[in-house]
């Protein structure tokens, strides 16, 4: 598993050209289109969400899209439809922009849910139905999708059904002190993140088919037992937490198995340790849990309670 390790920091090396600091984002988005997930970006305005979309997009030569989330949006806005066509009297199917590799749904959580249940089939199954005819995408195929954690106004909560799709849940704070002042010096230098001039001077580093070739190799990736019943374990006791109303489905577990799998093989190694599970299990089932009211009271967040929780597990030697 050492060429995937090399690989990955690879892509690191050249994202961090353009993007200062927020290594864990980084590794966390290269851990989802390893291992053929979606990603929900959680974080303030202005902290390089679109920028690391669009880099990551041009680094495997994938094809990138942007669609801005709004309360006007209609799922046709997105997946497409049928178009009549005067001048030869038939109609066409004129694809939206969710046809790419690569889809920012920037403030997913300003369209209403009719807009938003347009992204389920996409998500879960790769495909889009528009008026009776089906297209599959092609793959690698991922979602980032971006809300603010402030600002509710005008917003609309993402169902629990699309939640569970996302694979993981990234939370981005401010950058570090060194770090903003990194993006300063290079404003001042000529950079501008917003018209992406940077990409010209970045080295696409695979191809789409070695994305694939590389989710392959991560699958023989070796799980103990013991390993397997630690991840039941823990997803299990979310079920049964006093300070838990809702807790993850089996698709979390699932999700922490995989990104585990490709974490390690990240790190080098050809088998999954208790502590990959541990890396990955805030980001994984973060938004696959509510709490309850008194908990919320209690100033308690959901990376609190799942912290807790997972101390008091037992682990498997």
């Amino acid at each position: 598993m050492n060429h995937i390790q090399e690989t990955a920091q690879n892509l690191r090396n050249e994202m961090k050209k353009v993007i200062a600091g927020q290594e864990n984002v980084i590794d966390q988005m290269l851990i989802a289109l390893f291992a053929g997930g979606h990603v929900l970006l959680q974080g303030v305005p202005g902290v390089a969400k679109t920028l690391s979309a669009k880099t990551l997009a041009h680094l495997i030569k994938s094809s990138f899209k942007r669609i801005q989330f709004t309360p006007d949006l209609m799922p046709s806005d997105i997946v497409g439809t049928r178009v009549f066509d005067l001048s030869k009297s038939q109609f066409y199917t004129q694809k939206g922009p969710i046809f790419a590799n690569i889809i920012l749904a920037d403030e997913i959580n300003r369209a209403p849910a009719k807009t938003q249940s347009a992204l389920l089939e996409v998500m879960e199954e790769r495909q889009v139905t528009i008026e009776g005819e089906t297209f599959v995408f092609q793959e690698p195929f991922m979602i980032l999708a971006t809300q603010n954690p402030i600002e509710f106004e005008g917003t609309y909560g993402l169902p629990e059904a699309q939640l569970d799709r996302f694979m993981l849940k990234i939370l981005i704070d401010y950058p570090k002190d060194e770090d903003e002042l990194t993006v300063l010096k290079r404003y001042n230098e000529g950079f501008n993140a917003s018209k992406f001039t940077h990409l010209s001077q970045l080295e696409p580093l695979l191809e789409p088919e070695q994305v694939l070739a590389i989710r392959k190799e991560i699958q023989q990736i070796k799980v103990e037992e013991g390993i397997l019943k630690y991840i039941n374990r823990i997803v299990r006791n979310t079920r049964e937490n006093e300070n838990l109303f809702m807790g993850s489905s089996p698709r979390g577990a699932i999700a922490l198995l995989l990104t585990s799998k490709t974490y390690a093989a990240m790190q080098g190694r050809d088998y999954v340790t208790p502590d990959d599970i541990k890396q990955m299990a805030l980001p994984v089932l973060r938004h696959r849990i509510i709490l309850r009211p008194e908990a919320e009271i209690d100033g308690l967040k959901p990376d609190d309670v799942l912290q807790e929780m997972i101390q008091h597990i037992e682990v498997p030697r």
